[in-house]
């Protein structure tokens, strides 16, 4: 184990009890840091060979960026109401039934949040990782359960932290797509690559890299939800990878690599044209 400071969580094998949540994971303190130093530069990795074409910016599409790009903008509030919310809401989605007893509690680590505040955990995601982890626990009930408990497959006596590694999996989908990195500008209805300093004919967005620009891009355009969708999806596709390569703990960064290797390769896939034809959305189970 790597020695340089930091804290992280660690989650042991959930027993396949029918049990509702008393046989949560158990989670140990240690020495590697999960957001942050170590953990989010392996997301933020860009490779030179990302391509950059440019295609038709319709007013919609623009829309429905600058919309995602308003959600994206948006810190984690422990103040605010709505957010405080959200927060009750995702712990009534994760365990029904099961009151909890404060947005400050010891409950929250069972589902896999550092310590009992998770508003401490959400610097690397923002309010759209809180706000993704509650559409999966909305739209895929059984797949948030499945992934939640570690119900699949073999697992490892050491597993990944489910909540950490949601806010984790948003913000490297914020970098894959370069929807913080890379500003757009408008011109003759084409999407292009401008410097950082706004222009004098103004910036009014972010571009998509190339390597899924045009599949997830139209994808917003058509489903509001779009980005919440592809979250999920690549959720379920790093649990089935973690399980296909028989992954622990300290396996996680490798995994979350593959991962964002395999999505960039479906988008690229000739007949996807939409997040629904991408082959990992079939790990999907409502």
């Amino acid at each position: 184990m790597d020695d340089r400071g930091g804290s992280f969580v660690a989650v042991r094998r959930i027993s396949h009890s029918t049990t509702c949540h008393s046989n949560s994971a158990e989670v140990v303190a240690g020495s590697a840091a999960w957001i942050g130093r170590g953990f989010s530069c392996v997301c933020a990795q860009r490779r030179d060979s990302d391509a950059r074409p440019s295609f038709d910016l319709t007013p919609a599409l623009e829309e429905c960026l600058l919309r995602l790009q308003s959600r994206i903008d948006v810190a984690f509030d422990s103040s605010n109401a709505e957010h405080q919310e959200a927060l009750r809401a995702l712990w009534n989605a994760a365990f029904p039934g099961e009151k909890l007893r404060d947005l400050i509690s010891e409950q929250w680590k069972e589902m896999g949040w550092q310590g009992k505040d998770p508003s401490t955990d959400f610097r690397g995601g923002g309010f759209i990782s809180l706000e993704n982890l509650l559409f999966f626990a909305r739209k895929f009930p059984k797949s948030f359960q499945d992934l939640l408990r570690k119900q699949e497959g073999d697992r490892a006596l050491w597993e990944y932290p489910f909540a950490v590694a949601g806010v984790n999996i948003t913000f490297m989908l914020i970098q894959m797509l370069d929807l913080e990195a890379v500003l757009y500008q408008s011109n003759p209805g084409q999407y292009r690559s401008v410097p950082s300093e706004p222009s004098s004919t103004g910036i009014v967005g972010q571009i998509l890299p190339g390597v899924s620009l045009e599949v997830v891009a139209f994808s917003f355009a058509e489903n509001e939800s779009a980005f919440d969708l592809l979250y999920c999806i690549t959720f379920k596709l790093l649990d089935n990878l973690w399980l296909e390569m028989h992954a622990s703990y300290m396996d996680f960064n490798t995994v979350m690599k593959a991962t964002r290797r395999q999505l960039e390769s479906e988008l690229l896939l000739e007949d996807v044209t939409r997040l629904e034809d991408l082959p990992s959305y079939s790990l999907l189970n409502r």
